[in-house]
């Protein structure tokens, strides 16, 4: 069976973007890459909600996002993907499907199917709808040792408490620390 995996980098204020959705406060370098690529590895499906569609496919099938780095372009690329948006009419980067809306009843088929498991990056409108349908079934948090003030927080409108159940959590020599929690 499938997990259903949030994979995002946050604030230590829990923002995973700025005010109007900037993400220059991400703290990459090379250790970072390398896990990145190790997480790619475990996905066979992404998930994206439409804006952060835009910014992928607007970046990863470039000669720039392809030069400047060749294996996660690759993976970006290949992979399966399903943009969840009312407003686009069509989806053109590779391996990308259209849907109109989320039917959990689809997302549970999906979780059921063999194979590696599905990431949602960004998307927090996404995010905020399948925490609320109970869908998820892992968040792994990368958190990024900046205090922004005011942004975008991933989960919102949530109704009643999700408890969660750390899994791991690794500290990056940069200063993020990843942590893994599951709903299950």
């Amino acid at each position: 069976m499938k997990k259903l995996i949030v994979f995002n980098m946050i604030t230590v204020d829990g923002f995973f973007a700025g005010p109007n959705g900037e993400i220059d406060w991400h703290n990459v370098d090379a250790e970072f890459n390398d896990f990145a690529i190790e997480q790619l590895d475990t996905f066979d499906t992404l998930m994206f909600g439409r804006v952060t569609y835009d910014l992928m496919a607007s970046y990863w099938p470039t000669p720039q996002g392809v030069k400047d780095d060749p294996v996660v372009a690759e993976k970006m690329n290949s992979l399966r993907k399903i943009v969840f948006s009312k407003s686009l009419q069509k989806v053109g980067w590779q391996n990308s499907e259209l849907k109109k809306e989320i039917v959990a009843e689809e997302i549970e088929r999906m979780k059921q199917e063999s194979g590696k498991d599905i990431a949602i990056f960004g998307s927090g409108a996404i995010v905020s709808a399948l925490t609320r349908l109970r869908l998820i079934d892992e968040y792994r948090f990368i958190v990024n040792p900046v205090i922004l003030g005011k942004g975008k927080l991933m989960i919102t409108d949530l109704k009643e408490r999700l408890n969660l159940t750390l899994v791991s959590s690794k500290t990056f020599k940069s200063g993020n620390v990843l942590v893994i929690y599951r709903t299950r």
